[in-house]
């Protein structure tokens, strides 16, 4: 067993797994003992989609979680750290500036992945837990800044895209009423469609057997759906929320005022402003893809990351 400490740095959000991993598993069925799981909003991309860099403050806010998690993984004694940063990061032309901080509190520089090095790490670390599921696998991590979609089956990627129609970056552009008007959530839903025309000339969405959505979004909108009184990761993960669901929770959502979204017992404070803009991409891509629902996963990227830094192949779309 080897023990690791995993760094996802997104647009909204940062987070750290520490886990064993044992090498001997190999392949996409690699397993993770998990010793702890942390998640900070930071919102490192708040106005990239406008300004094309990242702004000190949000660098301000990295850079300190960042500190809370590098006297974590002395704690846990983790030997072998991997950061990765996606869709804000590859956006700015500053992210000489965060590498810089990252390696002076890590001790290692941060990975600026590719949209396809993403997709293929949110891939390996979602279909561990799936047991039984019709294949192919439609995978949606719907982030911040960008959404990947990636098409598989237990033996890997067979195809994968991102496209910039992430949470944060839909809300930043669109939605400037509260609660918003019909025309910013047309404007949504215009660009998320525009974004999934260009995705299907790679990934043959129509064609999946199951959705399996991971992140943020995804396990926010289950929960409201579901009703629980507070976010509950364990209930959760695996659970399968309808596609007529997924619009009745949207259309709530999009009709409350910040105030109203706030006092949800399963809103993180740091998806008040953007949840509904993130429902929108998830109903939007229940739509364009046929499937009748999809299936929240609380594993996703994090745990890929930590799979690679344990030997796990990861695998890379064809």
């Amino acid at each position: 067993m080897s023990r690791v400490a995993a760094i996802d740095c997104g647009t909204n959000s940062i987070r750290l797994l520490v886990a064993e991993v044992d090498e001997q598993s190999g392949g996409s069925g690699g397993r993770l003992r998990e010793l702890t799981r942390r998640m900070e909003i930071v919102r490192l991309g708040a106005g990239v989609d406008r300004t094309g860099e990242l702004a000190p403050d949000a660098l301000a806010r990295t850079f300190a979680a960042l500190r809370d998690y590098a006297d974590e993984i002395d704690r846990l004694g983790a030997t072998r750290v991997r950061m990765v940063a996606t869709s804000a990061t590859r956006d700015a032309r500053n992210r000489a500036e965060l590498v810089t901080g990252v390696r002076s509190i890590l001790g290692v520089d941060p990975e600026v992945i590719t949209g396809g090095e993403e997709a293929a790490l949110s891939f390996t670390g979602a279909i561990g837990d799936l047991d039984a599921v019709d294949t192919p696998i439609l995978l949606a991590d719907i982030g911040g800044g960008s959404t990947e979609l990636v098409l598989g089956d237990a033996s890997g990627v067979r195809e994968s895209i991102s496209v910039n129609v992430g949470c944060v970056r839909m809300a930043e552009r669109h939605l400037h009423d509260d609660p918003p008007t019909p025309a910013q959530v047309a404007a949504i839903v215009a660009d998320v469609n525009a974004a999934f025309d260009v995705a299907e000339r790679v990934v043959p969405i129509t064609s999946a057997a199951t959705l399996v959505g991971v992140a943020g979004t995804v396990t926010t909108v289950a929960a409201l759906a579901a009703e629980l009184p507070a976010y509950d990761a364990d209930r959760i993960h695996l659970m399968v929320t309808s596609a007529a669901d997924v619009a009745a929770v949207t259309e709530r959502l999009v009709a409350m005022t910040h105030a109203e979204r706030a006092v949800l017992p399963v809103m993180h404070p740091g998806r008040v402003d953007v949840i509904a803009a993130g429902a929108l991409v998830l109903r939007t891509l229940l739509e364009r893809s046929g499937t009748s629902a999809v299936i929240a996963s609380e594993r996703d990227i994090l745990d890929g990351i930590a799979l690679s830094l344990g030997g796990v192949v990861e695998s890379g779309a064809r």
